[in-house]
């Protein structure tokens, strides 16, 4: 994954609590087996009609937020199923960070996994953001390292679990993580083939 230090995007302001992960990506498209290629499937049966063409009263068409790159949306922002491929869609799209008052556990903790920084923060910075975002281009800027998102007016500190934020700052996924203590893992079997083998076991 790419690794996220700083980040400064276009705002997509999207004014809907309860976002849940159908809506993000539909089931009929979860049979692809690859990650890549979902971002065109993003938000779906809300971007375009049943005969696929555009939405015009769906915000995300609009040609002002073409390239935005950081989400702001409503409470319980990933809510619904566990799939993976909600993250994935986000991703394939050009979201490398979301904002939302409260996230759907599970979303949150796959939005880590694959490269996504989402940020917690209060209902009236949000929902502020937002009406500033649906007005005119809007753009913020996010300081991972220093754990500060802001609009060059003002500054806002968010949290982050230590663990999730050294995967972002290092582009790691879990994988990755696991690696680096390849030389404990070597170490360890090693050790624990001599044991193995003192037992008599093959």
């Amino acid at each position: 994954m790419e690794p996220l230090k700083k980040h400064e995007g276009l705002v997509y302001p999207l004014n809907r609590s309860n976002v849940d992960t159908d809506q993000i990506i539909p089931k009929q498209f979860l049979k692809r087996i690859e990650r890549q290629g979902f971002g065109q499937f993003l938000f779906y049966n809300w971007r375009f009609h049943d005969d696929g063409t555009p939405r015009e009263d769906f915000s995300l068409n609009d040609p002002m937020y073409d390239g935005a790159s950081i989400l702001v949306g409503g409470e319980n922002f990933g809510c619904g199923s566990s799939r993976e491929h909600a993250p994935w869609a986000i991703q394939d799209y050009g979201f490398r960070v979301v904002v939302a008052p409260s996230f759907a556990d599970i979303f949150y903790s796959n939005c880590f996994k694959n490269g996504i920084l989402p940020i917690q923060l209060p209902k009236s910075v949000t929902e502020q953001w937002i009406q500033k975002a649906s007005d005119q281009p809007y753009e913020l800027s996010v300081d991972l390292e220093q754990q500060v998102i802001s609009d060059g007016e003002q500054d806002v500190s968010f949290d982050i679990q230590p663990y999730h934020k050294e995967m972002l700052l290092n582009g790691w996924d879990e994988i990755a993580v696991t690696l680096t203590y390849e030389d404990q893992i070597d170490q360890f079997e090693k050790t624990n083939s001599k044991g193995v083998k003192t037992l008599g076991i093959s």
